[in-house]
Order: C-alpha cells, then structure tokens, then sequence
C-alpha cells in the first residue's frame, strides 16, 4: 500500500511540475485578450457595368468601416453606415430614394458586397437596371 501511494504521490508531483508551468503560459499569453470590444464590420463594395458579377469588369470599388466609428474610402461612409445599422446588415432590406426619378433605359450595373458585418461573413450581389436606380438604393450605399 505504502508503494502505490508513493507512486501516486510523485505521479501528482509531476504532473504538476511539467502542466503548472504551461497553463500559467496559457492563461498570462498577450494576445489572448480581445483587441476591441466591438464586431468587426469591414466590407468592400465594388460596382461594374453588367448583369452578374462573373461576367462584369469591376469599375469601382470601395471600403466601408462601420465599426466603431464609419470610415473608409466610401465617400459617403458616416451616411452608408446609418443605413446599414437601420437594416442590421441587410442589404436586401435597403429601400431606394422615393424622391428620385430614374429613366427606364436599360444598362445593367452589377454591384458585390464582401466582408464581415458585425462579425458574421458577408457576400452579396445585386443587379440594377442603371446607375441611377443603384445610387438611389439605401440612401446612397452603393453611390460611389
């Protein structure tokens, strides 16, 4: 008896010599607290002429920071941003201007959504019948 609880004695000790060091490493490591404590919603819009973005040559594109503050290279991104949170991210959920008029001629525009939204993974694409119509759509989200 006295043989076993030795063994198991010095098992305990050394397992704690060899793991006690690296759990310590573990919880005290620099990176494992979080940067920012808001969901990062990056995205980047790019616009071309065309019916789908496989066959469009993107024309523009541009970025949109939405947190914590707007920014980016959207020249409308405080405004853009304001629209998103109105929606919560849904790009389908955006509305176009009612006080706008736009033509009927046809000339497609294909516009693509990529990113992160408040840390859910974004892709979106969508097609207007002209570039007026596409700049109307969500006060102004995709106007650039």
């Amino acid at each position: 008896m006295r043989n076993t609880a030795r063994w198991a004695a010095a098992f305990g000790l050394t397992a704690a010599a060899v793991c006690g060091p690296l759990t310590g490493a573990a919880v005290a490591a620099p990176g494992a607290a979080p940067s920012s404590l808001y969901a990062p919603s990056a995205l980047v819009l790019t616009t071309g002429h065309g019916s789908d973005a496989a066959t469009a040559t993107p024309e523009r594109a541009v970025t949109l920071t939405c947190a914590p503050t707007a920014s980016g290279t959207h020249p409308a991104a405080v405004q853009a941003c304001a629209a998103l949170r109105g929606t919560g991210g849904d790009f389908d959920a955006l509305k176009p201007s009612g006080d706008v008029w736009c033509t009927k001629l046809y000339d497609p525009v294909v516009v693509t959504v990529q990113g992160v939204w408040q840390g859910k993974r974004v892709s979106y694409e969508r097609t207007f019948g002209n570039t007026c119509m596409r700049d109307t759509v969500g006060g102004g989200v995709f106007a650039f």
